[in-house]
């Protein structure tokens, strides 16, 4: 799926996957808290069984290379996610924190969703809204397989329950180590409205039955334009 782990300064690689899975990401406790991060095979046992380690963070003051002209939005769930480059056209699903601390994934048995954290800010809103999907399932590729090819500049839109499209402009895609991902920097807060879109990435370790990166696409709110 989209398990979410750390950015570096090499690009981001596409690699067709057709392994299993991961279903679940360690998710903050609170708007200010972020915990480190655990990935969960939807299959298997935790690839990455630490404790929790909630910490407060700083409120981030910008996205990397972001420009701030658009006002954030008021609150209203996200219903469709459009990124005409990689011909992705997609229906959201709400998800939520799991008992042990973890944001469940979309549903395995469908490869077109995306899921977004409904505890935190709607896209659009004031904040780093999170949007997760698969790379790729059981049955071959799903929404989030070309992800890692966006590039600085790149459009996403999302279609609001409010009637508004919020159109971000993509301002980096990294490729994070799960071993060492940027709790602070993907989740921390922020002044204005940012996305998060986070899908597997890196290799696939079958012993692990897990992807030992993840792929982040950092972006900002642009324009927005109502149906």
């Amino acid at each position: 799926m989209a398990d979410q782990q750390s950015p570096q300064s090499n690009p981001p690689r596409i690699a067709p996957r057709s392994g299993p899975f991961s279903s679940r990401l360690m998710w903050p406790a609170g708007a200010f808290l972020l915990g480190t991060l655990l990935v969960y095979n939807s299959i298997g046992t935790p690839a990455d069984p630490k404790p929790l380690q909630s910490h407060r963070v700083a409120i981030a003051t910008a996205a990397p290379g972001a420009s701030r002209t658009v006002p954030a939005l008021s609150r209203s769930v996200p219903k469709r996610l459009r990124i005409p480059e990689i011909a992705v056209d997609a229906p959201f699903t709400a998800l939520s924190i799991g008992p042990s601390g973890q944001l469940n994934a979309p549903p395995g048995n469908n490869n077109n969703l995306v899921g977004w954290f409904q505890g935190g800010a709607t896209p659009g809103e004031r904040g780093a809204s999170i949007v997760a999907g698969h790379v790729d399932t059981k049955t071959g590729p799903a929404v989030f397989m070309q992800l890692s090819s966006l590039k600085k500049g790149s459009k996403i839109d999302i279609a609001r329950a409010d009637g508004v499209v919020a159109t971000f402009k993509v301002d980096a895609v990294e490729t994070f180590s799960k071993a060492q991902f940027p709790n602070d920097q993907v989740y921390a807060d922020t002044p204005d409205a940012q996305l998060r879109v986070i899908t597997c990435g890196g290799a696939y370790n079958r012993a692990a039955k897990d992807y030992e990166a993840n792929v982040v696409v950092f972006a900002h709110l642009d324009s927005t334009t109502r149906k």
